[in-house]
């Protein structure tokens, strides 16, 4: 158990529904909702804002000031922090598997095979992926966005006539993450295994012994850890040398009797946020482990489904399955 707390200074929210995914919009925390709603929590008075009438929000992720959010629907809204929504697109019925986006206003969408790029412009393009695409993410720097497939993954330049650039392991791959400075791609796949490759030369990397699927990847700002969900505590690789985790133990952070079903690096300091499958939410310091409690597990809680920090590091936005939150503002 957590030798610290500050649950004194956290401030719970009824989400109403499962939560899908959470973010910050400026300084508002907006919940995407498995019943298709977005809840934007404004201090004394939050919004519902009906993203996806009828249907259910399926992924979610922050570009920007704007909420971006995929649903059963086949749409993609963009939602604002005053309420608007934009409808990006619309694949007719087809479920949004993954979607990723920048700060500039780029943003990338999977539906099935296809995948589509939106520049800042409006100006959208398509890449037939080899399989069903579930995960996305962009490239830190230039117009490219890595995607997990079956077999592998690739890195695909929109803007490029040359073909996507793969990266073979075979078996199904359901999401991938890649460090904030470019040198390595990780997904988690359908075994309870991360495969991970170097960008520069493709030099593949296995990381294996989970109990449970990895369903949330989260880098630390420098770029040297990468916190990982799946097992009774958080698993963090270490990525800083040239050879990643070759040959290298991981740390375990916050070691428990139930598995942490979500986690997040904080940008600015090596300490990462972990939410378990009973509700428990807990801050862990690399490397030495030191733990606070954020949120103790309620009587009968469900698991901590998304987990967002602000850009400062201040505010922490946590979400569960079973509808209900909190923000905690850490002490100054």
């Amino acid at each position: 158990m957590a030798a610290a707390s500050l649950t004194a200074n956290v401030t719970p929210l009824d989400a109403g529904a499962a939560v899908a995914a959470v973010a910050f919009l400026g300084q508002i925390p907006a919940l995407a909702l498995e019943d298709g709603t977005v809840l934007l929590a404004t201090p004394g008075a939050g919004r519902r804002i009906a993203a996806h009438p009828d249907a259910a929000i399926l992924v979610a992720v922050a570009s920007g000031e704007k909420f971006i959010t995929g649903g059963d629907d086949g749409r993609v809204v963009a939602v604002s922090p005053d309420g608007a929504t934009q409808e990006i697109a619309d694949e007719k019925g087809k479920w949004i598997d993954a979607i990723a986006a920048r700060g500039d206003g780029a943003i990338a969408w999977s539906r099935g095979k296809n995948v589509r790029a939106r520049d800042h412009d409006g100006g959208v393009k398509t890449f037939a992926a080899p399989s069903s695409v579930r995960g996305l993410a962009f490239m830190p720097k230039g117009c490219r966005i890595a995607v997990a497939h079956y077999d592998g993954a690739s890195l695909w330049f929109p803007n490029a006539a040359s073909p996507p650039d793969l990266f073979k392991w075979k078996g199904s791959h359901l999401s991938i993450a890649v460090s904030p400075d470019g040198r390595f791609l990780v997904t988690a796949m359908q075994e309870n295994t991360l495969h991970a490759w170097r960008t520069s030369d493709k030099k593949d990397m296995r990381m294996s012994g989970y109990p449970a699927k990895t369903r949330s990847l989260s880098w630390s700002f420098d770029g040297h850890w990468l916190a990982t969900s799946g097992a009774d505590a958080a698993i963090i690789w270490p990525f800083k040398d040239k050879e990643g985790p070759i040959s290298k133990a991981p740390l375990e952070c916050g070691a428990r009797q139930v598995r942490v079903t979500s986690v997040a690096f904080h940008p600015k300091s090596l300490v990462v946020a972990q939410g378990y499958e009973d509700g428990l939410v807990l801050l862990c310091r690399i490397p030495d482990g030191a733990e606070i409690l954020v949120r103790a597990s309620p009587e009968g809680g469900r698991a901590i489904s998304a987990l967002a920090w602000d850009d400062t590091g201040r505010r922490l936005l946590f979400g569960a399955a079973d509808g209900t939150a909190g923000v905690l503002d850490m002490p100054v």
